[in-house]
């Protein structure tokens, strides 16, 4: 936050602001609550979290009024998380305990924010990052093979099948990928690799219009025609291109960041989980995205 013209007042704000979440926020998960009143939700929830690296700041929006416009905050409560200096989640939609719990359970798994007392898994390590290094360079059937034959040494281990959905989708084999990702049991939806995965599926699964080029016109025509813009967006994503499909929900964003109830922020966040969240692509459209909202 720029300080180039502020009161004294001000800049103490900003200071205690750095101190209390940036600062904080370069080794752990920063729950940030703007709000009059304190979540008694979120408070538990921060206790409980606090070995895996999780801590909750409050700031009354009354009392840090710089703070709260610099981030623009309309309603209350209004809740991000952050990490490492970034915002990572917008958590204001979820109001539930179980929510809550399943979108820091996904942030902890993506962030590599991991509990201390977590089991070491030393036999399949090097074998996932030889298929994820695999997947990475592009030859994604031969990583879904390394992950098939990964999932035979540990049928249950829900990133492992996150993986080979992950793999099964680049390969264009979405029928095998959805089947595995219906087979698995409800208690795996909160984990990190099956949220990654879930993401990368539903892009690849939207079904890309025939004719391009007549959104492209629609968007020439009309640079506020959102809808089109959204759907060449789900093109893109879907034909692999996310760096086109990034920079069309960025526009849509930068435009009007509430159209369709943020749709383009979400299908924007979507397009990241899938990628992982701590890829350096995925980090870079952050930055992109935190400066269209936090600016």
């Amino acid at each position: 936050m720029a300080t180039l013209g502020l009161s004294e007042a001000e800049r103490e704000a900003i200071e205690r602001f750095e101190r209390a979440v940036i600062q904080p926020s370069m080794t752990a998960l920063v729950i940030l609550e703007f709000t009059r009143q304190a979540s008694p939700v979120l408070a538990k929830l921060a206790a409980d979290y606090a070995a895996k690296g999780v801590k909750l700041v409050t700031i009354d929006i009354d009392q840090e009024k710089l703070i709260a416009a610099q981030f623009r905050v309309q309603a209350v409560p209004t809740v991000y998380a952050f990490f490492q200096g970034q915002p990572v989640a917008d958590l204001t939609p979820y109001s539930s305990e179980a929510q809550l719990k399943s979108a820091l359970d996904q942030l902890l798994g993506q962030l590599k924010i991991a509990d201390a007392g977590a089991a070491p898994q030393a036999d399949i390590e090097p074998l996932m990052a030889m298929g994820e290094q695999i997947l990475t360079e592009g030859d994604a059937a031969r990583a879904a093979s390394v992950f098939r034959q990964i999932r035979e040494m540990a049928p249950d281990d829900a990133d492992v099948a996150g993986a080979l959905v992950r793999a099964l989708v680049a390969a264009g084999e979405l029928a095998e990928a959805e089947a595995i990702f219906a087979a698995l049991p409800p208690e795996s939806a909160g984990k990190p690799g099956i949220a990654r995965a879930r993401a990368a599926l539903a892009l690849a699964s939207a079904e890309p219009p025939a004719d391009t080029a007549g959104l492209e016109a629609r968007i020439a025509a009309d640079p506020d025609d959102h809808p089109a813009r959204f759907e060449l967006a789900g093109a893109k994503a879907a034909a692999g291109d996310r760096d086109a499909a990034a920079d069309a929900l960025l526009e849509i964003i930068a435009r009007d960041r509430d159209w369709n109830e943020g749709a383009a922020r979400k299908r924007f966040l979507q397009l990241l989980e899938a990628q992982g969240l701590e890829d350096p692509w995925a980090r870079s459209q952050r930055r992109r995205l935190s400066a269209l909202i936090f600016t």
